[in-house]
């Protein structure tokens, strides 16, 4: 059978040909959300059980059909979960299948959890574990996938597999291109056309564009962001899941550790435009702490020997550098590049919580090789 698109009167059914749910009728509802795909939540109706569907779609969800956008992008996150469920199975939801036929995947219902992001826009904070998590995640993940962690051939095969040229691009252009030129997907607001003329800037972005499309890491997650970590708790212990791995891809590590330092610092800016009290400029350091600590646990367990510990110091500080640079060019793109985010656009006015993140965002790529700790990142937000 070929690829179908899948309604939501067509769900039922479809899991119960793939071995995934019984005879008896469950509820069926849309709950999609994100810029991609479709999302279905299939429950029980005594509530005791429930999976999640997602299907990628022919062209971007948001847009339709005048974006056309290959399916097989689902491909990519099946494998990213595929990989992470050997290392971190903690931290992803559980799989329950992939149909490559009709790229959908079946997962565990996670709407006992919720949307970090969503919290964090109504006033909450993060949870105790969830920065660590993240950073013991990009470790665990970066470090099983790189040539520490994997045999040479294994991961040649890796780099091959997990090729991307459709998303990489999206994300070429719209992270790291896009909020520079004059284009559609750009909102402008007055007093900018300096930003985007600046020389310097413009300079060091082309040099993280370069990194992006030429440093073949580790595996990535590839849009790790606010908005794809899901927390809660589970018989009284906090949980943390990371989803959506769709844009994933071999590139350099600190692109997962920017995009989410991005977003942490964009809630931070939220928070102090509304008053909000809470440690949100601390998570970068947190997250930064947990990833170098699991990085170096991980260490004696490499696969070449021939690296030293001296070479792992040198190696970590390269990836503080360059996850800060990443980081600023996310908070660049979400102001005024596609995608914006709703911690700033659902402010009473978000012009000024916006310009003060724009500037952070250039502080953090021109001045990356200059700020070599957390503390030199908080002291920019005061």
């Amino acid at each position: 059978m070929g690829y179908r698109i899948l309604e939501t009167e067509d769900v039922a059914g479809y899991l119960r040909e793939r071995g995934h749910w019984g005879t008896d009728e469950p509820e069926v509802r849309e709950v999609s959300d994100g810029n991609m795909n479709r999302v279905f939540l299939v429950t029980a109706t005594d509530g005791t059980r429930g999976l999640a569907v997602k299907q990628a779609l022919p062209w971007v969800r948001v847009a339709g059909p005048s974006w056309p956008m290959s399916p097989e992008r689902a491909d990519a996150e099946a494998r990213a979960y595929e990989q992470v469920a050997k290392v971190a199975p903690d931290k992803i939801p559980a799989i329950h299948g992939y149909d490559s036929d009709n790229h959908a995947l079946v997962t565990e219902d996670m709407s006992d959890l919720e949307v970090l992001r969503t919290i964090l826009n109504e006033g909450g904070t993060y949870g105790p574990d969830t920065s660590r998590r993240i950073g013991e995640f990009v470790a665990q993940l970066s470090f099983a996938t790189s040539d520490f962690g994997m045999a040479s051939a294994e991961r040649k095969a890796l780099i091959a597999a997990s090729v991307s040229p459709e998303l990489c691009k999206i994300t070429e252009d719209v992270v790291l291109s896009e909020p520079y030129l004059e284009h559609e997907h750009n909102h402008w607001h007055p007093g900018l056309a300096a930003f985007r003329s600046d020389p310097r800037l413009r300079t060091e972005v082309a040099e993280l564009r370069h990194l992006f499309m030429t440093g073949a890491q580790a595996l990535l997650h590839g849009d790790l962001h606010t908005g794809s970590i899901m927390v809660g708790t589970r018989d009284g212990a906090p949980v943390v899941r990371v989803f959506d791995p769709e844009f994933s891809f071999v590139g350099p590590i600190g692109f997962d550790l920017g995009l989410y330092w991005a977003n942490t610092l964009v809630s931070a800016a939220r928070a102090d435009a509304l008053g909000v009290e809470g440690d949100h400029g601390g998570q970068l350091r947190l997250s930064w702490d947990a990833f170098r600590a699991e990085f170096r646990r991980l260490w004696p367990t490499r696969v070449d020997t021939f690296f030293d510990d001296a070479f792992l110091d040198r190696f970590l500080d390269r990836v503080w550098t360059e996850s800060l640079g990443f980081a600023g060019a996310e908070i660049v793109r979400r102001i005024i590049g596609f995608a914006h985010l709703t911690d700033l656009t659902t402010l009473p006015d978000p012009v000024p919580a916006s310009r003060r993140a724009l500037l952070l965002g250039r502080e953090l790529i021109v001045r990356r090789a200059e700020l070599t700790s957390p503390q030199d990142v908080e002291a920019l937000l005061c």
